[in-house]
């Protein structure tokens, strides 16, 4: 399989031949599978204080014959206040008392992670490769040596390629917790060395050795347009 190389005004200047990562088998089920393992491994570990709804003086008298006892009262034995005024015999501590701790809080000790087997990552990760070939477009070495985000853009719209990023308000708890909106996802950027090319809004900048299934198939779903450069192109079909 060969594809046309671009210079930056968009002309063509020769092509080159794509190696075999290129022509791997597609295999969704593999992609979503390595994407959720690696999304498993960015979650943010929570969980509850282990305190949470235990800092109380509330405790059971079980005894018979003296004054705070809770026998014989008609109500339930749960842990509660004594010796406090209007707080007398009100519950705490209890999973369903006010005030009480939840039954069953989120741990921090909890495992989020997926495993996956490093034969099926890499293959995932080939099969994604693959996937991007059908809209892939080639350009010349010199893209990566771009330090200004204006001549990124230029570039990248003579030669056809123009995103509008669209923004929407995200519905729920998310707007007062700092991710208010959500942004749609542009194409990707894909260069061979770490010269730290500056991305237009809605477009990524990937070096080929930090890729991942994630950034070729967001969500995990195929189809996302990849700019490489040709060096990139040349290194990736060799894997």
């Amino acid at each position: 399989m060969k594809v046309q190389v671009h210079t930056l005004h968009g002309e063509k200047r020769g092509e080159i031949a794509l190696g075999k990562a290129f022509s791997t088998p597609i295999r969704e089920d593999i992609i979503r599978r390595a994407f959720l393992a690696e999304s498993s491994l960015k979650r943010q570990i929570r969980g509850a204080d282990p305190l949470a709804g235990k800092r109380t003086s509330a405790h059971y008298h079980g005894l018979r014959g003296y004054r705070w006892s809770m026998m014989n009262r008609e109500m339930a034995r749960m842990k509660r206040i004594h010796g406090q005024g209007f707080l007398n015999y009100t519950a705490r501590f209890v999973p369903q008392a006010t005030k009480g701790r939840k039954a069953h809080p989120p741990k921090t000790e909890k495992n989020w992670e997926k495993k996956i087997n490093n034969k099926e990552r890499i293959y995932a990760l080939l099969s994604a490769i693959s996937a991007s070939a059908k809209g892939m477009v080639v350009v010349e070495d010199n893209f990566q040596e771009l330090k200004k985000t204006k001549e990124v853009a230029a570039a990248l719209e003579k030669l056809g390629i123009i995103f509008k990023e669209k923004k929407t308000i995200r519905s729920g708890k998310g707007t007062r917790r700092g991710r208010k909106y959500k942004r749609s996802r542009g194409p990707l950027i894909i260069v061979a060395k770490d010269n730290k090319v500056p991305s237009p809004p809605g477009f990524d900048v990937k070096i080929l050795k930090d890729l991942q299934v994630s950034d070729l198939a967001p969500g995990g779903n195929l189809g996302r347009v990849c700019i490489w450069t040709r060096s990139a192109a040349e290194e990736a079909g060799k894997l």
